[in-house]
């Protein structure tokens, strides 16, 4: 879509937290490509210089190099902010079954270090990247707000508690909060590197460099795979939204449903690889099928999330190739 047409105050100030990373750098752009100002927070443990290097000569793009867990930090980098664009976490269910006191810190008490400082300068909005993985062990499909089962990582548990403290800073404080439950986001600048890397950028590094993609289960596992056009378009939606919508939680998502397995030939196809994928044991904390109700979003965010996964993968794809 074309942000241009979503209009705010010219003098608008947007914050992206986690801003050098993969959703954070695209939200980065998009607001730089309407024209307003934008200020790029990150401590580079997740992000990568090279995702905002464009931007660095843009005369309204800022960037800062600090962490989320340093209140201070927080404080300083809202202040004068208008709108704030929460993407820094820590993500990956696996690892944060690893490293349990380390995901605490950094996505509970980073994100709460966030909206206090956003509450004590008084920024107009706090727009928060929350996580499919809220609904745990809950089979229904497709997933509806207000339905969750019991969680199965410490990585679900800090976005289910950035989601209350959320829910508690409208209620209690006034700030207009925004969860947005993202589904298995995928597309430009996606990291394909390290042990925990995201399914399809992995796979699609691996088969053009020619090596055999593990695939952990049978295969057989479902996703509401998330093209990042659609991520951008919510958040900024977010930042419109009513006062009635806020201090609430939205499936963000495309809303359709892909099976891992073909996914797997879908790209090998695409690729123009034969190359058949290694078959392991299922990871622990994963969850099974994931499918999202959006109509939530639609009524209160006047979110679209046009962007199927057949239209983003191809796009997705092209990036890769041309990197």
């Amino acid at each position: 879509m074309d942000y241009r047409e979503l209009l705010f105050s010219e003098d608008s100030v947007f914050l992206v937290t986690g801003g050098a990373g993969f959703i954070g750098s695209n939200l980065c752009e998009a607001v730089l490509e309407m024209g307003y100002t934008v200020l790029c927070l990150d401590n580079l443990s997740n992000g990568f210089l090279k995702n905002i290097e464009a931007f660095l000569q843009n005369p309204k793009f800022s960037f800062i190099e600090g962490d989320i867990t340093d209140f201070k930090t927080c404080l300083q980098a809202t202040e004068g902010v208008d709108y704030v664009l929460h993407q820094a976490a820590w993500g990956s269910v696996p690892r944060s079954i690893e490293m349990p006191l380390f995901y605490e810190q950094n996505n509970v008490m980073g994100t709460l270090n966030m909206m206090e400082a956003s509450r004590q300068n008084k920024v107009k909005k706090f727009v928060y990247a929350s996580s499919s993985s809220v609904y745990g062990d809950e089979p229904t499909l497709p997933k509806k707000e207000g339905r969750e089962g019991n969680l199965l990582s410490p990585y679900a548990l800090t976005k289910r508690s950035n989601e209350e403290y959320g829910r508690l800073y409208y209620s209690l404080y006034g700030l207009e909060t925004y969860g947005l439950r993202y589904f298995n986001v995928f597309g430009n600048r996606q990291n394909p590197d390290g042990a925990y890397a995201a399914v399809i950028p992995k796979w699609i590094k691996m088969l053009l460099n020619d090596e055999i993609p593990v695939i952990y289960g049978d295969g057989k596992q479902s996703r509401d795979f998330t093209y990042i056009e659609n991520v951008v378009e919510a958040n900024l939606k977010a930042c419109l939204a009513s006062k009635e919508a806020a201090g609430q939680t939205y499936n963000i998502a495309h809303g359709g449903r892909e099976y891992l397995i073909e996914i797997y030939w879908t790209l090998t196809n695409a690729l123009g690889k034969d190359i058949q994928p290694k078959f392991a044991q299922v990871r622990v904390g994963d969850i099974k099928h994931s499918n999202a109700d959006i109509s939530k979003a639609q009524q209160l965010l006047s979110y679209e999330g046009k962007w199927s996964f057949d239209m983003g993968i191809r796009e997705a794809l092209l990036w890769y190739q041309n990197q």
